[in-house]
């Protein structure tokens, strides 16, 4: 197996473990930490093709993982926000039983 195929294959088992996170869980902190795994096997991506890709020298694998973190930061901070703001409301993190967003 090439070094590549390896990545990918780590890449693709952590995307899937995330995206089963945040499908089956109820739990809406459990979701966003399956949308953080989903978000960090494409940085793992974006940094296995810069690497083994034709012209590692250029740096634009490390840029694109750089701005994919400012904005999964930026994705975290307004999550937990409304998570926050949802739960004081509903007095409950479970997706299930928030049926509207009404104030």
């Amino acid at each position: 197996m090439t070094p590549l195929a390896g990545y990918l294959l780590l890449s693709a088992m952590l995307f899937a473990i995330g995206l089963a996170g945040a499908l089956t869980r109820r739990n809406a902190i459990i979701v966003l930490i399956g949308i953080e795994l989903m978000l960090n096997a494409a940085n793992l991506n974006f940094l296995a093709f810069w690497r083994f890709g034709e012209h590692p020298e250029a740096l634009a694998g490390i840029m694109f993982v750089i701005f994919s973190i400012g904005v999964a930061a930026a994705e975290a901070a307004v999550g937990l926000a409304l998570i926050i703001a949802i739960y004081r409301h509903y007095k409950t993190a479970n997706v299930d039983e928030v049926n509207s967003l009404k104030g």
